[in-house]
């Protein structure tokens, strides 16, 4: 598979590509492709790798899964295409937003422009199979997912990491919490946004309140 990714990871990536579980993982990917109408396109795949370096990278969001529905899953997690109809959980990102920052609630939800201010967009699991929610688990992508985020810490100092919801919140142990910085909410969809876990986070003015205090440049949320 031709892999779309920024120069800058090669490094750190090298390594996964070389082993076993991964020649596997690509072949699965492969035949999925072939044989069935799968998510994100393939040219978007490592989207979230191309479009944020590696030393711009200042900020992770961890996301589960792709979006499995067409015109949605454009390789950044929680982002949707240009003209596509935001999801629950993306309105409720940006709604937060909104109220958080006092900006106005953004007409496109594609998150491209946060990703080359460096805010790392990372689905644990990089495909899916249409309309079938978590097809692509446990075939590898988390094991490569997991690997990124512990290079990322191992490598990286003074990181931002927006970990929402549960299952994100159980990768804070790949996690070096001496060097890097964790925030936690619970995740913005609509089943834990509506019961209080989501809304009110702040976790956008926090994330820029982190960065002005290191002198770094602020995202343009």
């Amino acid at each position: 598979m031709a892999l779309n990714i920024h120069k800058s990871w090669e490094p750190h990536l090298q390594e996964q590509f070389k082993k076993p579980y991964y020649k596997s993982l690509m072949l699965f990917v492969d035949s999925e492709f072939k044989s069935t109408q799968c998510f994100p396109p393939k040219s978007e795949i490592f989207n979230a790798f191309e479009t944020c370096t590696f030393e711009a990278l200042k900020v992770v969001i961890i996301g589960q899964d792709p979006y499995h529905n067409y015109n949605q899953a454009n390789g950044l997690c929680f982002s949707v295409s240009n003209g596509t109809v935001h999801p629950p959980s993306l309105i409720n990102i940006l709604k937060e937003i909104e109220t958080d920052l006092g900006i106005a609630y953004p007409k496109s939800g594609n998150l491209e422009r946060w990703a080359k201010q460096g805010v790392f967009l990372l689905n644990a699991t990089l495909t899916v199979r249409a309309h079938v929610a978590g097809s692509h688990q446990k075939k590898g992508w988390e094991t490569f997912t997991d690997a990124v985020i512990k290079s990322i810490s191992d490598n990286k100092e003074g990181v931002i990491f927006l970990l929402w919801g549960s299952f994100a919140k159980k990768k804070a142990k790949l996690i070096d919490e001496e060097k890097h910085c964790i925030l936690t909410s619970g995740h913005p969809s609509p089943l834990s946004a509506n019961r209080g876990y989501w809304f009110g986070n702040k976790h956008f003015s926090k994330t820029n309140a982190i960065l002005k205090s290191k002198n770094l440049k602020v995202i343009e949320w």
